[in-house]
């Protein structure tokens, strides 16, 4: 009876063992691992680290920041008749396509800007991060795919029966605002090429598609009052990257997008610069504004001091601390215990032992 009983339950047994894991360290987790102690020489010293390595990279990111030459002029209102003071008279007036929009402004040169000058214009109060708004684009279409549905272009997806190329209200409502620069010296040429992201050019518009039945190129639009630019028939949507720049929609609704670059001459410190705006964009029907951005550029990009400031706050709180809790040991010091009645330590201990 016994050897029957322990023959049958032999491999039962066999098969429970079969499913345990094979010892190691790492599967009993017994792996070493590093158990630091938080003394307060430890906390003192990474707080003294942190700071002496975040402000000297707060300094360098804040000269590279104060080194690039920035004019911002607003001009939606300096282009404004004076006589039109409510909100219905601006839009009125910006809606008229008989009334003449150009007006000039003049800028003077703080500071010599190195080529290559970029020229930015800003928006603000302009939600191209509204969720409709971003929605309202066929990528299919874009891309020169076969569009199984423009449903998402609504109510810009077809006119009189037709597809509307490029749909939605992103390629309708693109900035068309004109800027044309000049000094002394007679017509500074803004190069217009080279300014969206290689990326969206390669691969979000195809070689082949072409604007057709787009709203903007007619007089008052198929829906209405034109939005925005009118685009030419004959130009692929892969070669205008003004309308590449503006379908890339910003994060915020206060944003700057690229128009162009000067690339041929240097801006003298005292230069004056006249440029002649048409100002057509309507922003008054939603108290957005309108400004004219030059700007050079630094090996950390545009100017913005956010990164320095951000740098130099921690670095000196993470000092101010040290020196706080300096102060504090050495007036009353804390002994520490014995490290060797730590868990791991004594279990480390009673092993060797045995």
């Amino acid at each position: 009876m016994n050897g029957a009983s322990s023959s049958e339950g032999g491999p039962n047994n066999l098969l429970k063992e079969s499913k345990r894991p094979k010892y190691t360290k790492f599967t009993q987790q017994e792996l070493p691992a590093c158990k630091p102690l938080l003394t307060p020489g430890w906390v003192m010293a990474t707080f003294m680290v942190v700071g002496i390595v975040f402000i000297p990279i707060g300094v360098v990111t804040l000269l590279a920041s104060n080194s690039v030459v920035e004019i911002v002029h607003r001009y939606d209102m300096d282009c404004l008749p004076p006589t039109l003071a409510t909100k219905t008279d601006r839009v009125n007036w910006v809606q008229n396509s008989l009334v003449d929009h150009r007006c000039n402004v003049t800028l003077t040169v703080p500071k010599r800007m190195k080529r290559p000058v970029y020229v930015y214009y800003e928006l603000t109060n302009f939600y191209q991060n509204h969720r409709r708004y971003v929605k309202s684009r066929n990528d299919q279409q874009l891309r020169g795919d076969s569009v199984t549905s423009l449903d998402s272009c609504k109510p810009l997806a077809t006119g009189n029966g037709q597809p509307i190329v490029p749909c939605g209200l992103i390629a309708w409502s693109l900035f068309n605002d004109t800027f044309t620069f000049a000094s002394g010296a007679g017509a500074i040429p803004v190069d217009n090429t080279g300014i969206a992201w290689k990326s969206d050019v390669d691969s979000k518009f195809g070689e082949n598609v072409k604007p057709s039945n787009f709203p903007n190129n007619n007089s008052t639009g198929a829906l209405g009052p034109i939005g925005g630019k009118a685009l030419n028939a004959n130009l692929p949507l892969k070669q205008d990257e003004d309308l590449i720049v503006w379908m890339r929609t910003a994060a915020l609704p206060n944003f700057r997008k690229l128009w162009g670059k000067i690339t041929d001459r240097d801006l003298e410190a005292g230069q004056v610069v006249n440029v002649q705006i048409a100002n057509i964009y309507n922003t008054y029907s939603f108290k957005g504004s309108k400004k004219l951005v030059l700007s050079t550029t630094s090996w950390l990009g545009g100017k913005n001091s956010f990164l320095g400031i951000a740098y130099l706050t921690v670095g000196l709180i993470c000092m101010f601390l040290a020196l706080v809790f300096f102060l504090i040991h050495l007036k009353n010091p804390r002994p520490l215990g014995d490290t060797s009645y730590l868990s791991w330590n004594k279990k480390n201990s009673d092993r060797s032992r045995s």
